[in-house]
């Protein structure tokens, strides 16, 4: 999170910078173009000071969830919470069946994150299918990894892999040691009970890169798509939201 706010910082600062160039001004002490160019090199440094940050490790201290047991180590993170006035049950039927076309935003971001082309036959297209988003991502590059009815679905990824690698994605992909070079991404919806007929729902999403490489490749791809990111489960949860209370 915070590399990424480095990398957009530095692309704000690039950019004023730039208009800085064509329209230099005593407002900000920049009155030559010479210095505009500066504040734009400047913001361009930083944004590759943000693409480039080593990624910590983090390790689950204890099995606590299926997540766990799939993804106990990770670099790269994110975790999002919303209340929900449905019990369970409810909740979790809401989780499988909620289509990408309820989900606000969806379309677009996936448009921008594509730079505007047609995007893949995956779950980047999903928008334009019936089918539940979860049915969608598990139809084409994702694989389930658990499913404990009302509680937890897991499902997880390659996003990085050595150049040819071919095999089939299976849940025990993601519980072996793997050769050099691989990302694993990893993704739950965790339902519990939060008093009658209301549940909380979070979702979380780890990715663990077991080599150096495929971490620097992953983290500047991370670092740039994870406001987006962000943005489209935020939106997911509401989406489940509206269905659950349906």
């Amino acid at each position: 999170m915070y590399g990424s706010a480095i990398v957009y910082a530095g692309l704000i600062v690039a950019i004023a910078g730039l208009v800085l160039v064509v329209k230099p001004t005593r407002r900000f002490r920049v009155t030559t173009r010479w210095r505009g160019a500066g504040v734009a090199a400047a913001g361009v440094l930083l944004a590759a000071i943000g693409l480039t940050l080593p990624a910590s490790e983090s390790r689950v201290a204890r099995v606590a969830s299926r997540l766990d047991e799939f993804a106990p180590v990770w670099q790269f993170h994110e975790h999002h919470t919303i209340a929900i006035a449905a019990p369970p049950a409810r909740v979790f039927e809401a989780i499988e069946r909620t289509r990408a076309d309820e989900i606000f935003l969806f379309r677009t971001l996936i448009w921008i994150r594509s730079g505007g082309q047609p995007p893949p036959q995956s779950i980047l297209n999903a928008a334009a299918r019936h089918e539940s988003l979860i049915d969608v991502a598990i139809h084409s590059t994702f694989v389930r990894l658990a499913r404990d009815v009302p509680r937890e679905l897991v499902v997880g990824t390659v996003v990085v892999a050595p150049p040819g690698t071919r095999g089939t994605l299976t849940p025990q992909v993601f519980q072996r040691r793997l050769p050099d070079g691989f990302a694993l991404a990893t993704m739950n919806f965790i339902v519990t009970e939060d008093g009658p007929g209301r549940s909380l729902v979070s979702t979380e999403t780890r990715v663990f890169a077991n080599s150096p490489s495929a971490r620097r490749r992953f983290a500047a791809y991370w670092r740039v798509i994870y406001p987006g990111s962000a943005l489209i489960r935020r939106m997911w949860l509401r989406a489940i939201q509206r269905r659950a209370m349906m």
